[in-house]
């Protein structure tokens, strides 16, 4: 399957570049994994509502001109639905038997705008908490991995 990630900001640190590309090499044995980054809107540190929107949306439509009409859109949110890992697994097989490319979003540090969640078919959620945008991207990197291991009924650390 073609799976497709899509990031708004870049990963600076060398720890989290690190993770990303060790998860993306153990990936090639199950998928095509790319990682696509587009820039951050700038933004002031404190925001009125009018200004955050306008930034969510900006950034929001950097994302909608990288997905392609067939494709399969699951947003990350904090709102989205949270899997276990072996449901996780069972869904992302469901998606690959679809047979359309998979595009997994991770929005700006202050979320996605509406746009982005309308053209989601999937909201997906890894925990009520927030964390950092880049720990994220290892994250879903991961269960993207431990999903296929999963599915394919080789072992992976519990």
């Amino acid at each position: 399957m073609d799976i497709r990630v899509i990031a708004v900001g870049s990963l600076k640190e060398t720890y989290w570049r690190g993770a990303c590309a060790e998860y993306l090499k153990r990936l090639q044995a199950y998928a095509k994994v790319e990682v696509v980054e587009l820039a951050d809107e700038k933004a002031p540190e404190r925001l009125s509502e009018a200004q955050r929107q306008q930034v969510m949306r900006k950034e929001g439509e950097r994302i909608l001109s990288r997905i392609r009409e067939r494709e399969v859109v699951a947003a990350l949110c904090i709102d989205g639905r949270a899997y276990t890992s072996e449901a996780f697994a069972n869904w992302l097989g469901e998606v690959e038997q679809g047979g359309n490319p998979l595009v997994l979003v991770i929005g700006g540090s202050l979320g996605l705008h509406e746009c982005v969640l309308k053209r989601a078919q999937y909201r997906l959620s890894f925990s009520a908490m927030t964390f950092p945008h880049q720990l994220c991207r290892v994250i879903l990197l991961e269960q993207v991995y431990r999903g296929y291991r999963i599915l394919r009924n080789q072992p992976y650390h519990k």
